[in-house]
This record gives structure tokens, sequence and C-alpha cells, in this order.
């Protein structure tokens, strides 16, 4: 689990690609709680499903 004080790396590539938790979730269809817990280092991301995200935040952010 992160640190609290260390920003996530879900937080970091979602806000490069200009999304809201909302939006996030609605795209992702992940629950809102459960990117605020991500983000806050509440609970652990599977490591896969850290890697999909992040590189799927990327290429939003690459045709931004």
């Amino acid at each position: 689990m992160s640190e609290p004080s260390e920003i996530s790396k879900i937080k970091t590539a979602r806000l490069k690609a200009g999304l809201s938790q909302a939006e996030m979730s609605r795209q992702f269809k992940i629950p809102v709680r459960t990117l605020q817990d991500w983000e806050a280092g509440k609970r652990s991301t599977p490591e896969w499903a850290e890697l999909l995200i992040i590189e799927k935040l990327e290429n939003i952010s690459k045709s931004s």
C-alpha cells in the first residue's frame, strides 16, 4: 500500500488525462469510492489492474 502523502500513479495518470474521478468512474466502470481509496492509499490496486489503467489513461492523454 502506498504512503498517504505519496500521490498515486493512477491519480497522476488520471489528472494528466484530464479526467475527474467521476468521469474516470463512468469510463472505466470502477466505483468512485474504489478510485478514492486507491488514490488515498487506503486500498491497494492489484498490480495488473494498475498497469492496464495507467496504460489506458496514457492513451487518453496522448489523444487529447
